[in-house]
Order: structure tokens, then sequence, then C-alpha cells
């Protein structure tokens, strides 16, 4: 993943930085949603929003299958005490629709575990796995492959209030600058179980 707004399937050769706003008082919001499954709608007004990094792989000039549990792996930092990552796998048709496959959330304070919530030190770089579920899907040439990067995906998973506090009692949020890493050292990237051909 790169820092221009490609995902790529070669580790890329130079450092970059990508920062965005996350403000609890306006999550990202889910989309259209008839029930807590993932809805395979079209996300293009989502990703226009400041708060989401879109990154997207050329068009593809060859089929791709991928079927298994799909990864994302990041290298954060945040001005907050906690915050969350969300991914959402996006299959990019040559009209521009850009449908969703499949999502995942973590919450900062359990990148080690459940057992092991730890706040985060503002401004301090971590590596986390965001688990964005298993889906199959055939990437038809003329296709691209999309990641969406965020820090809510809401109603379909609570707001971070990014206070490092309980959550479920708070009403009141702070704005988190959240920045993912990528580049020959942090390499942040999209893990796919793709079918050999």
């Amino acid at each position: 993943m790169e820092g221009d707004g490609q995902l790529s399937f070669n580790p890329p050769d130079i450092s970059a930085k990508d920062t965005y706003r996350y403000d609890p008082a306006d999550p990202t919001p889910t989309g259209h949603m008839r029930s807590w499954t993932v809805e395979m709608t079209d996300q293009r007004f989502v990703e226009a929003r400041q708060d989401v990094l879109v990154y997207t792989n050329e068009v593809l000039q060859q089929g791709v299958a991928m079927v298994g549990p799909v990864k994302m792996v990041l290298h954060v930092s945040s001005s907050a005490l906690d915050t969350d990552f969300t991914g959402k796998l996006v299959d990019v048709y040559p009209d521009g629709r850009a449908i969703q496959l499949q999502t995942g959330i973590l919450r900062a304070r359990y990148r080690d575990g459940f057992r092991d919530p730890q706040l985060l030190n503002p401004g301090q770089i971590y590596e986390i796995t965001v688990d964005l579920n298993a889906t199959a899907n055939w990437f038809a040439p003329g296709h691209r492959i999309r990641l969406e990067v965020s820090s809510s995906n809401f109603p379909r998973f609570d707001r971070n209030m990014n206070t490092g506090g309980n959550g479920y009692s708070e009403t009141q949020g702070v704005v988190a600058q959240n920045t993912i890493f990528s580049g020959p050292d942090r390499l942040s990237r999209l893990i796919l179980p793709l079918v050999p051909e």
C-alpha cells in the first residue's frame, strides 16, 4: 500500500504517510444497512469524505480470484489515547461503482488482544492487524481492488470517543489525528487469500 493512493502488488520503495481527522461527532457512515451483515453497496459517497483514505490498484488485465480470510496490516499513530481503525475491501467496477465486499474494525487499545488492553502513546507508531473477515470474490478483468481505511463505520460499529475512557457512558469525545505509514521499513498492506491460476 503506497501513500499516493495506490494499492500495489509490489512493496513500495519510498516511505510515505497519510493523515486524516476522525471526529466522533461526525463519524464515517456505514451506508445502506438493512441488517448487521455486510451489504454489497456502492461506497463512492463514503469515499468522498475527508476522513476516509482510499487505496486502489491499477486496472486488472487478468482476473483475480480470492477465497478465505482477509487481513489489513497497518503502521499507525494517533494523537489520541485510543481510537479505532476500520477497513473495507472493495471491488471497483469499470463504470466506477465501488462495491463493498467485506469490512472490519480494531479498537487500538486491544491491538495486543482483549486480555491486555493498552492505551496509545500519542504520536508513537504501532503495527496493528485488522481482521476483515472471510469472503470469496472474482475480480474480473477491467476491475480494480480497493481498500478503504478510516476510524469509524457507524452505526454498524459503535463510535470510539478517542478519550481512552469506557466508551459506553461517554457523551463527549475528542478529535483524533490518525496517520497511516507505508514504505519499505513500515509495510502497511492488504493480505488477500488469492487462488492460484
